[in-house]
């Protein structure tokens, strides 16, 4: 089996899968970053989203043998203490509900928010638009993308 060697967090490690194996399955099973969920599988919900050389990307579809070389940050390495800007404004806004879409949500909010510190809120259902939440907490979630911006800006 193919050894690939990654690194995700700012940590280096060295993992053996077949070559399109879904990064996400080595991050949950082998890395036990237990952070990152699977959803659907097929890239639609987000519920795995990752960052990949800071830009926000669905671990399922990413095969490990793509990852390597890549700077991979998940929801654990987003901060070391959960106070990166927009945990800190899920918080605030209390977003979960189930909590099952969040870690998703909050990737795609942080990378969106380094490349736009002052968006619009059309701007912010448009880059959130790729995330599902189950129980509809849209409204909070852009709500919280808001306050998080004012904390980046």
């Amino acid at each position: 089996m193919p050894t690939f060697n990654l690194k995700i967090n700012n940590k280096s490690y060295t993992v053996e899968a077949d070559m399109d194996t879904p990064l996400l399955w080595v991050l949950r099973d082998q890395l036990n970053l237990l952070g990152t969920k699977y959803s659907c599988g097929i890239g639609q919900c987000g519920a795995c989203t990752v960052h990949t050389d800071g830009i926000a990307n669905r671990s399922c579809l990413l095969q490990v043998s793509q990852a390597e070389g890549m700077n991979i940050t998940t929801i654990e390495g987003l901060s070391e203490h959960g106070d990166h800007p927009v945990q800190e404004a899920w918080k605030a806004i209390d977003v979960p509900q189930c909590g099952y879409c969040q870690s998703g949500q909050i990737m795609t909010a942080a990378a969106f928010l380094e490349k736009n510190t002052n968006p619009s809120s059309e701007a912010i259902r448009n880059a959130m638009n790729g995330n599902i939440c189950r129980c509809a907490s849209y409204r909070s979630i852009e709500e919280a993308v808001k306050v998080a911006a004012k904390k980046m800006s």
